[in-house]
């Protein structure tokens, strides 16, 4: 199975489907099953906005959550299904969040504040589309690595 790793708190805002899209500097042509990997690093440089309403999506979902440092890391939490790659386009006299271009076809995003808060939605990035999000039970130990990658859940009791 494809995997992405992704840093905390994103990953588990993905894995709580709080966050549906996952924006990238780069696109895929893959479509299908992903995994979802919380990388080791903790990014704890957002702006306030950010973290108030992470912490409370996190909050609402996660029982006992109290504190980030308390999310998975180094560990798969969550498999997906990768549905789109969307280039993030501005429009004139539009904001840069709600447009996509697929080939010369440009088409609305639906992200509420959140979505637009939880990621990177400057023009020329992409945002990848996930649906089907499954929270694991139980982190699966698992080593990250940058782009796409292999991760071979056979190897690992997964429910």
């Amino acid at each position: 199975m494809k995997a992405i790793t992704i840093y905390q708190p994103r990953a588990s805002l993905v894995a709580i489907g709080a966050k549906q899209y996952e924006t990238r500097s780069w696109q895929t042509e893959y479509r299908g099953p992903i995994a979802i990997h919380a990388g080791l690093k903790l990014i704890n440089s957002f702006p306030y906005e950010f973290i108030e309403r992470a912490y409370e999506a996190l909050k609402r979902r996660l029982m006992g959550f109290t504190h980030f440092h308390e999310l998975p890391r180094g560990a798969i939490i969550a498999t997906a299904e990768l549905m789109a790659c969307h280039r993030i386009v501005e429009e004139p006299n539009q904001h840069p969040h709600y447009k996509a271009k697929i080939g010369i076809k440009v088409y609305d995003i639906v992200a509420s504040a959140d979505e637009r808060l939880f990621g990177d939605w400057q023009s020329g990035r992409y945002a990848w589309k996930l649906d089907n999000v499954q929270m694991l039970s139980e982190p699966v130990p698992a080593r990250g690595k940058q782009g796409l990658w292999e991760w071979d859940e056979k190897e690992h009791k997964i429910s």
